[in-house]
């Protein structure tokens, strides 16, 4: 448990996650007052990694659910192993054999076998899925559901009785209840917009692509050794590309991939061949690299004016 928004900060940063204190004071908030943390914003801006930072903070396991279209109670909850039960029938058939030996008629031997189903509809048989399995959890547990804006709105809503409870009815067992209220943290990438019932029940956070300054700072983190003049050229292009119309904009990670990728490359800089050969790292889509073809051209230019400039002028900031 965290004793203020403060220790978040420190804690994540031991983890290498840099917590801004906005973020910080809603993680804090949210395990105090133990409400579900609902962290929305455009992908790639560390939602889900918010989660795993979250429990590797708190020294406490992390249970995924990755949401999807088509998602249903079962592959959330728990399905029967059926299977496993027929092979138990299997073994078990002569017992099966002698407890309906002198049954007379089929009634008989229906209510027979049914006085016996505790033994196949038991948790022996049962398979949990992730949130039962936070619902069962010995000791406390991070339960990250990512990408809650990909199920369907029946799922959200059946989800939103989950979390107001934290316990599940299993029809054949009973309601089973929590032994520790998890720590939640849903995300979603906007791709439909989230229930009033859901956003009620959880505090609600934003995550943006971070500004340069922050950026800069996640490099350092994230690549040590980078040469700092590679560092800045790299954040402020990848800044530059957000401002263009793609498809899809690089990500935290797709920066700290460029940024790994041409320390291997040995630059200390960014030149036009090594821009050009990497470019694919940063944009996943081939009409968004032939957009990017003139912002290189540009970035690339403004360092030479730059470059060669007097002495006496200052250099321009490719940060700013």
């Amino acid at each position: 448990m965290f004793n203020s928004p403060e220790e978040v900060e420190r804690r994540f940063r031991e983890q290498n996650y840099l917590c801004p204190r906005r973020v910080a004071t809603s993680v804090f908030l949210s395990c105090r007052l133990q409400k579900p943390l609902l962290v929305e914003g455009p992908a790639g801006v560390g939602k889900t990694e918010l989660g795993k930072v979250l429990a590797q903070a708190l020294g406490l396991d992390l249970i995924r659910l990755q949401c999807y279209e088509g998602l249903d109670e079962a592959k959330a909850l728990y399905e029967w192993e059926y299977a496993k039960q027929m092979l138990y029938t299997q073994i078990l058939k002569e017992k099966i054999g002698e407890v309906l030996e002198d049954a007379r008629g089929l009634k008989a031997a229906v209510e027979r076998i049914s006085a016996q189903e505790d033994v196949f509809f038991s948790e022996k048989f049962l398979l949990p899925r992730p949130l039962l399995r936070a619902i069962q959890q010995e000791r406390p547990c991070v339960l990250l559901i990512d990408e809650v804006d990909k199920s369907d709105p029946e799922f959200e809503a059946f989800l939103l009785e989950v979390l107001s409870d934290f316990q599940v009815s299993v029809p054949e067992l009973g309601t089973l209840k929590a032994k520790h209220i998890p720590y939640v943290v849903l995300t979603s990438n906007n791709a439909r917009e989230m229930s009033d019932g859901l956003k009620r029940r959880c505090l609600h956070l934003h995550l943006d692509f971070p500004a340069a300054e922050q950026e800069l700072c996640i490099v350092r983190l994230k690549v040590p050794g980078i040469a700092e003049t590679l560092a800045k050229e790299v954040v402020s292009f990848v800044q530059r590309l957000r401002q263009l119309d793609l498809k899809k904009f690089p990500s935290i990670s797709e920066t700290l991939d460029w940024a790994r990728a041409l320390t291997l490359l040995n630059a200390e800089t960014l030149g036009e061949e090594t821009v050009q050969n990497t470019l694919n790292l940063l944009l996943k889509y081939e009409g968004d690299i032939q957009k990017a073809q003139k912002e290189v051209a540009q970035f690339l230019e403004q360092k030479r004016a730059a470059a060669n400039a007097p002495a006496t002028a200052p250099a321009k900031d490719f940060l700013h």
